[in-house]
């Protein structure tokens, strides 16, 4: 498995910005079958970047009604990373524009 196959997406909310701007936290989606060392050696490999700390939430699917009809939402796999102090992952590429 290689590490874009790991590494999903990342995550943006207004928590994991918050915790990213206070903490050096990034939140990503993660594959199903991933574990945090799979998960630190993707981002070592994708961002050139030693993560300190990786913990990983499974998110269960939540119920979801439109009218009479049911469903749930995707389950969900998320890696929050702590990056080491000084280092950044840029998400929105350039931010001098």
């Amino acid at each position: 498995m290689s590490a874009r196959d790991i590494i999903i997406r990342p995550i943006i909310t207004e928590k994991s910005m918050r915790d990213n701007a206070e903490g050096n936290k990034i939140y990503f989606e993660v594959a199903k079958d991933a574990n945090k060392t799979a998960v630190a050696l993707a981002i070592e490999e994708i961002y050139n970047i030693k993560p300190e700390k990786v913990n990983i939430v499974n998110v269960r699917p939540k119920t979801k009604r439109m009218g009479r009809y049911e469903g749930k939402t995707n389950a969900v796999r998320k890696a929050i990373v702590k990056l080491p102090e000084g280092q950044d992952i840029s998400l929105f590429g350039d931010e001098n524009q």
